[in-house]
Formats: structure tokens, sequence, C-alpha cells
């Protein structure tokens, strides 16, 4: 039989732990804070927090089977053994399609930062060159990558502590506010904590849902961590606190600072914020900032999207030249198609974008539906989950790292993630895109069972 090729453990858990955060925090955050407190106002806050609270028995349940069976896209394999075959399946497109319409949206974005600096430089020489920057630095090695997307965690992550302190400052002590405290009384007086009522804040979900995605990014990365069961450990146990204080703490500071009804009207809050305190060149120092977050979020795209495809090959459902490994033991054949994918999207997207404005609406539905093929594995994760303790009592009562509150804990969360789809189907502005998302599954499965579980029934005869 031949051996399966494998990947090389050469990521270190410091580049995890930063891989994971900084594959949360993205664009959205900086740009789109003021999308979800329209829905819900103050209670925004809460609404971070419980989702938060959601994903971290996700990553509970995916870092106790991580930690038994490390290895590259490993929650699909988790759905393929503890669920079915079909699970594993959609898990690994999902992760693929998501990943290449995230990585459009981004290169996208980043095109639109860059023109801050270069106004006259076209946007499709911008997003071409930063496609190959990509592309070339995971061609490099996984190490290489690692370190690139360290860096830009580190960028996002220490913008967002500066920022809670100033804020803070400005709270407490009026610090450019001519020393007048500024206080909380945001958070209430203008029409309430929750200003979009119960319906208002159900509908925040879903678009708080789709920033968190990328959270399960750990269990890809696992397959190439130097000293797996260690960096799970400390990834998961660090990751959602940090999350939650990112999220959390920044949100908290823009909505005392700002009436949330008039924050439409201030562009980014953190550009106002840094700039209210006597920071000149705010926007400039911000748009850097962005244009990391789109950097990290289509780097982390290549990453995570070739992973999955060079995953579909091993398993034998999709063609072996996408499991082909360079010398520097990376999956080039699929690194490759991954951002050529990416770089078709863009230009397409550039030309329709080009020829008419309304175009631009068939985009945003595209990159919507993305939500719930990224819902996907955590779905699958808090299931499977289920199963495994059930085969592995022995290997559990040593366990150092087991899911807290089981299973209590997993039908929380899944009921929680049910919810959160729902709603979605009732908010007129996300019904199209989890429509598209349901009918990209619905596909894939009928592509599974009409072709991959044929072939594979034919080879076990």
């Amino acid at each position: 039989m031949d051996k399966k090729p494998e990947l090389e453990r050469s990521m270190t858990p410091g580049q995890m732990e930063m891989i994971a955060i900084g594959g949360t925090i993205g664009s959205g955050l900086f740009m789109g804070a003021t999308s979800t407190i329209k829905w819900t106002g103050p209670s925004v806050l809460l609404a971070y927090a419980f989702v938060g609270m959601v994903l971290y028995g996700v990553m509970r349940a995916l870092g106790e089977m991580v930690y038994l069976t490390p290895g590259t896209g490993s929650f699909a394999d988790y759905g393929s053994k503890y669920i079915h075959p079909v699970v594993g399946y959609l898990v690994k497109w999902s992760n693929v399609f998501q990943f290449i319409i995230v990585g459009i949206s981004d290169i996208i974005a980043m095109s639109q930062y860059l023109n801050y600096w270069w106004p006259n430089l076209p946007d499709w020489v911008s997003g071409i060159v930063m496609v190959a920057i990509l592309t070339a630095a995971n061609l490099a090695s996984a190490k290489a990558y690692g370190r690139l997307e360290f860096w830009f965690a580190m960028i996002k992550v220490v913008t967002i502590i500066v920022m809670i302190i100033l804020g803070l400052m400005v709270i407490v002590l009026g610090f450019g506010n001519h020393w007048h405290p500024v206080g909380i009384s945001n958070l209430w007086s203008h029409g309430g904590f929750f200003t979009g009522g119960w319906m208002g804040f159900m509908f925040s979900l879903s678009v708080i849902a789709g920033s968190y995605q990328g959270i399960e990014l750990l269990g890809i990365t696992a397959g190439e961590s130097s000293s797996p069961k260690y960096a799970i450990v400390k990834s998961v146990k660090s990751v959602i606190w940090r999350i939650l204080i990112f999220y959390i703490g920044a949100i908290f500071v823009i909505v005392s600072i700002y009436p949330w009804n008039q924050l439409s009207s201030v562009g980014s809050p953190f550009v106002e914020t840094f700039t209210k305190v006597g920071i000149t060149g705010a926007a400039g120092i911000i748009n850097f900032v962005v244009l990391t977050a789109a950097l990290s979020g289509a780097n982390s795209g290549i990453y995570s999207a070739s992973r999955m495809l060079f995953k579909l090959s091993v398993d034998g459902e999709v063609s072996k030249v996408f499991s082909k490994l360079s010398k520097r033991v990376v999956p080039n054949v699929a690194i490759l198609t991954i951002s050529g994918w990416i770089s078709v999207g863009f230009i397409v997207n550039f030309i329709l974008s080009a020829v008419s404005a309304k175009t631009q609406n068939l985009f945003v539905i595209v990159y919507s539906s993305s939500v719930l093929p990224g819902m996907v594995p955590w779905f699958v994760i808090l299931m499977s989950e289920l199963n495994f303790r059930k085969q592995h009592p022995e290997a559990l009562r040593e366990h150092p790292f087991k899911m807290p509150l089981f299973p209590a804990y997993n039908y929380f969360s899944l009921i929680a993630l049910l919810l959160i789809l729902i709603f979605m189907f009732f908010n007129p502005d996300t019904r199209v895109s989890v429509a598209v998302g349901v009918i990209f599954l619905a596909l894939m499965t009928a592509i599974y069972f009409s072709t991959v579980h044929k072939r594979k029934q034919a080879q076990a005869e």
C-alpha cells in the first residue's frame, strides 16, 4: 500500500496560538463593528459574549479530540469517523468554499485600502501582486506561513489593546475630552440597552457568528505543529478569553464613548477613538491595520483551503495531483490552485463591478453565503465529540483536557447555533445568503453520493 503523503510538523505553539487569535480577529471587527451595533445597540456586548460562550464549547470539544488524534484537517476526519463519511466530505468542501470566498473579499478590501496611499494604482494590479506575495509565503513552508501570520496577528492585537487602554482613559479620566470623563451612560441613554428588542438581538448573532469564523483553524494547523498536544491545550485555554477581551473590550469602549445611534456618521470608530485622544494620522494607522487584517484573512484562507484540498486528495475524493508535496513539504499544487481560484474570483468581481454597479450586490450575496458553510465545522465538531466519547472510554479516563459539562454543553451550543441559522432565514438581509449556503451543501451532498460514494464502494469490492 502506498504511504499517504504527510505534512511536516514545523509550526511552533506560539505561532499556532497567534494564528488562532488572528484568524478570528479580522477586518470585520475594525470596519464592521458598526453594522452589528445597529441591530441591537449596546446589548451587542451580550451578543458577542453569548456567541463566544457557544464557541468556547466548540473549541473545548475540538481540543479534547485533537489532543488524542492531532492531524491536518482533523475535524473533517472526526465528521467521517464519528458521524458519516458524507459529513467529512461536506466539512472539507465547506472549508474550501468558505476560505476561497473570504480570500476574494479580503483581496478586494486590500486593493481598496492601498488606494488610501496610492489612489492612482489600479485595483487589479494591487490585488494580483498581493495574491502573488501571499502565495509565495505559503509555498515557502508552513513555518514561513506561521511566521507571517504571527506578525499579522500581533499588529491587530496590539492595535486593539492600545485602543482599549486609550478608550478607558477617555471614559474614566476624560483624556482627549478636556479631562471630562465620558462615563458609560451611553450604554443606556439612547433608547435603552436592548434598542432592537429580542429580534434585533437575534439578528445580530448571525453577523457576530460570521466574524468569529476561522476559530477552528486550530484543527487544521494541528497537523503541522511541532508539539501538538502542548500547543492545543495552551491555544484553546487562552484564545477564547483573549478573543472575548478583544471583541467585548473594544466594543465596550466604542459604545461607551459614542452614542450607538450616531456611529454610522463617525466612519470607523477605531479611527475616531485614536483621533479623539490627539493621535494625528489615526486614519493612516488604522488603514495600515485593516490592510494587515485583510492580508491575514487572505493568508489564512490560502493556507486553510489548500490543506483541505490536500486532505480531499489524500482521502481519494479529488485528483491525486492535489496531494503532491514540494521539496519544502507543502502541498504546492493545492496552494497554487486555491490562489488561482481567488485570483479568478477577484478579477471576475473587478470586471463585473466595472461593467455595472448592480453586480456588486451579487458579490455581497455570494460572500455572505460563506457564513453557513463556515458554521458546518462547528456543528460537526460538537456532534462528533458525542460519539468520540463512546468510542474512547479508556483513553478519556486519564485525559487531561476533557470537555466541561459534557454532554449538556454540546447540546446547548448545538441548539444555539441552530437558532442563529433559523433567525438568518427570518432576517431579510441574510435570507438569500443562507439559502445559497443550503443550496451549496445540497449540491455537494448530491455529488458525494453520485460519484465519490459509488467510486469508494467499487474500490471496496
